[in-house]
C-alpha cells in the first residue's frame, strides 16, 4: 500500500509518497507566496495551501498505482491562525507562527492573566507566535472578523478539512495554541473563556495517528483515488519530524535545522520546565515532549547567503571554513526575534567581534555557530531539569551540510545520528498514515521498523572543549544586548 505525507511549510508544501516498507516512491514540492503587509507581520492565504497541495498530490501520484493509496496525513507549520465563517469560508489571511504583531496581547496574557495561571491551564506561557494571542489581536483590531468566526483552525488542519470535510486537529499541534490542556489532552475551558471563544468554535481533537475520516467523493474523483483513502490527523511539523526521525518513546532527542530550529526531547511522562523556557507539548506518539524552538535557524544561513553575500553556492562558501572553535566573531541568530529560551520578540540578529582581519568565511562560520549556540541554550535548560542526553538525531535542510552537523555535534557535545531519510515532517506524516491504516501497531513500532541510522557524527573532545569556551562567551552577549534591543525596536 501507499501512504502520502503532506508537509505544509512556510515557503512550500512538500509531499512525500511512501510504501509499506518505508521506501520513498516520490517527492514533490510546490511553493506559494508569503506576505508581509506590515513590518513584523507574516501572513499566507490558506487557499494557496490547498491549491498547491491538490496540484502536488496529483503530481505525487503520477506513475503509481493510485488504487494502492491507503492514507494521507500531515506535518504542518504550527501556531498559525486560520478562521472560517459559518459557510466555512476563510475570513482573512492566516496569521503565521513567525508573525510578531501580538506583543501587547502576549504581555497581557503573561503579566495580567499571569504565567503561573497560563502554565496551570495549558502547561505553557504565552509567546508572540502562539495562536491565543492572535485570537485576542483579531478580537481587538478586527472585531467585525472576530464576530464572524465559526471555526478556529491550524494550517495543516485546514487541509485535512478540505480533503475530508471534518473540522479536526491533533494533540501535538493543538498544544501550541495556548488554548489546550496539554496534560489532559483537551481544550482548556478557562483559556477559551479568557479569549472570548466557545468550544464549538474549536476543531475536534484527535491523536496524531487517528483517522478523522475518508476523502470527500469529489476530492477522490479529482485525484483519481478510492474514496476509502483515510485522512489522518497528523502532527505539528516538529512532532511529525520527530516521528520521521524515530524520536519517540522515552528520552530521545532530535534537532531540526529548518526555517526555524528546534531541539525536541520525547518523554513517556508529562513534565513542565518551571521557567517555561521550553514548550511542554503532547507528542504524536501518544505521549509528551519538551521542545526548545528558535525562530530563525537555516533561514539565518539563507539570509546571509542570498541577501548579504549574494550567492547560491552554499557548499562553496562553507568550504572556506577550516578553523573550527577558533572564531572570534559571534552571531546572535534572532532575525525574527526569539522564542526559546528568551521569549523576546524584540531581539535582533547581531554580529559582534569583527576586526580588520575578519574574513567573509569568519562571518559565514559565525552564522552557523550562532544557530548551534542558540540551540545549546535550550539544551542547557533541559540539562538543568536533570535530563541527560548523549545523542541526537538531526533533520531539516541545514542537516544536509556536513560542516554544520560537525559544528552541532561539538557545540552540543552530543553524538549526532544521521538517518537514511532526512525528509522529517513529510516522512513522519506518511508514517502516521500507515499507523492509522493498520500497517503498524503503533508509532513506536513504525519508527523501529522504518527509521534507519546511516551515519553518526561524533564530537571531538579537543574541539568540543574549544567550543565550550566559545559558548560560555556567546551566552553573555544576549543579556548585554537585551536593553539595546528594547531601545531600538
Amino acid at each position: 500500500m501507499l501512504y502520502a505525507g503532506v508537509d505544509l511549510g512556510t515557503s512550500a508544501v512538500k509531499l512525500l509518497l511512501m510504501d509499506e516498507t518505508g521506501k520513498i516512491r516520490n517527492i514533490v514540492t510546490k511553493e506559494y507566496p508569503l506576505y508581509f503587509p506590515h513590518p513584523g507581520w507574516s501572513e499566507q492565504k490558506p487557499e494557496d495551501w490547498y491549491a498547491q497541495t491538490m496540484a502536488g498530490l496529483k503530481e505525487l501520484l503520477e506513475g503509481s498505482d493510485k488504487s494502492e493509496l491507503a492514507g494521507i496525513s500531515f506535518g504542518g507549520q504550527m501556531h498559525g491562525l486560520v478562521i472560517l465563517d459559518a459557510e466555512d469560508q476563510v475570513i482573512r489571511p492566516a496569521i503565521l507562527w513567525n508573525d510578531g504583531r501580538t506583543s501587547e496581547e502576549t504581555d497581557y496574557l503573561n503579566n495580567v492573566i499571569g504565567k503561573e495561571t497560563l502554565s496551570k491551564y495549558t502547561a505553557n506561557i504565552a509567546f508572540t507566535g502562539f495562536t491565543a494571542p492572535k485570537v485576542l489581536w483579531v478580537k481587538k483590531n478586527e472585531p467585525e472578523n472576530f464576530a464572524r468566526i465559526a471555526k478556529i483552525m491550524l494550517p495543516k488542519d485546514y487541509l485535512a478539512y478540505k480533503l475530508s470535510g471534518v473540522h479536526c486537529t491533533d494533540v501535538s499541534d493543538a498544544s501550541g495554541m495556548l488554548l489546550f490542556d496539554v496534560k489532559n489532552r483537551c481544550w482548556s475551558k478557562e483559556m477559551l473563556d479568557i479569549c472570548g471563544i466557545r468550544e464549538e468554535q474549536m476543531a475536534k481533537i484527535y491523536e496524531s495517528y487517528e483517522a478523522v475520516g475518508t476523502l470527500l467523493p469529489e476530492i477522490a474523483q479529482e485525484l483519481g483515488v478510492p474514496e476509502r483513502v483515510k485522512v489522518v490527523a497528523g502532527a505539528g511539523d516538529n512532532a511529525a519530524a520527530a516521528v520521521g526521525t524515530g524520536t519517540v518513546g522515552e528520552g530521545m532527542c532530535n534537532i531540526s535545522l529548518g526555517t526555524s530550529g528546534t531541539i525536541f526531547i520525547s518523554s513517556e511522562k508529562f513534565g513542565v520546565d518551571k521557567f517555561n523556557a521550553l514548550h511542554a507539548f503532547a507528542h504524536a506518539d501518544g505521549h509528551y515532549h519538551l521542545m526548545g524552538c528558535m525562530l530563525s535557524a537555516a533561514s539565518c544561513n539563507k539570509w546571509w547567503m542570498d541577501e548579504i553575500i549574494g550567492t547560491k553556492d552554499y557548499a562553496g562558501e562553507q568550504a572556506q571554513i577550516t578553523k573550527l572553535g577558533e572564531n572570534h566573531v559571534y552571531f546572535l541568530p534572532y532575525l525574527m526575534g526569539e522564542r526559546s529560551p528568551h521569549n523576546n520578540p524584540n531581539a535582533r540578529g547581531t554580529f559582534i567581534g569583527m576586526t580588520m582581519d575578519t574574513t567573509r568565511a569568519d562571518m559565514t562560520q559565525a552564522v552557523l555557530e550562532g544557530v548551534a549556540f542558540a540551540l545549546r541554550d535550550s539544551l542547557e535548560v533541559a540539562r538543568a531539569l536533570g535530563i541527560r542526553i548523549e545523542r541526537t538525531k538531526i533533520c531539516g535542510g541545514g542537516a544536509k551540510s556536513p560542516l554544520w552537523k560537525k559544528i552541532i555535534a561539538n557545540v552540543m557535545n552530543l553524538k549526532v545520528d544521521v538517518i537514511e531519510s532526512e525528509e522529517g515532517p513529510g516522512y513522519g506524516g506518511a508514517m502516521l498514515a500507515a499507523v492509522a491504516c493498520g500497517e503498524f501497531a503503533s508509532v513506536e513500532d513504525a519508527a523501529a521498523k522504518l527509521v534507519k541510522i546511516v551515519d553518526t557524527v561524533e564530537p571531538d573532545p579537543e574541539l568540543a572543549e574549544k567550543y565550550e569556551a566559545r559558548y560560555q562567551q556567546f551566552r553573555q552577549i544576549y543579556p548585554a544586548c537585551k536593553e539595546i534591543f528594547e531601545a531600538i525596536r
